[in-house]
């Protein structure tokens, strides 16, 4: 049980610091942001992070950051179909840029989401080896 609880408590934090970096990056670069981006960063950031906890430390960071930039881009179409079509709470809209699909997702924003991807990956396995003293992180770039 006390396994169990130190792992939930571990994944409550990451969950918790990836949805307030998703958040703060929103309010950076748009000026507000909506309480479902708090809660769809956290699962990015899991997400992201558990890339490199099933693929072994020589994959190297842009496939990873590839990968998650592919996983980022599919939660956020998941969410946004759901919030803003299913639910018509309208959080975001990329209707009007270049290879949208139904305004959910684009081109554009995946590529930066891979960069974005290697960012969280990084930071998410340094917070485990500085906070649980996981693994020290190490990596190739290709």
């Amino acid at each position: 049980m006390k396994k169990i609880l130190k792992t939930l408590g571990k994944y409550l934090f990451l969950f918790g610091v990836g949805g307030v970096i998703y958040a703060l990056i929103e309010i950076l670069f748009r000026g507000y942001t909506h309480w479902t981006m708090v809660v769809l960063g956290g699962i990015c950031f899991i997400a992201v992070g558990l890339i490199n906890e099933i693929l072994s430390w020589d994959t190297p960071l842009i496939l990873q950051g590839a990968i998650g930039g592919i996983i980022i881009t599919m939660l956020e179409f998941i969410t946004g179909c759901i919030v803003n079509i299913h639910l018509g709470w309208n959080v975001w809209d990329y209707s009007d840029m270049l290879f949208n699909i139904q305004g959910q997702i684009c081109l554009p924003f995946t590529a930066i989401w891979i960069i974005v991807a290697m960012i969280g990956i990084v930071l998410d396995d340094y917070l485990r080896y500085w906070i649980f003293h996981e693994e020290k992180p190490h990596y190739s770039l290709v």
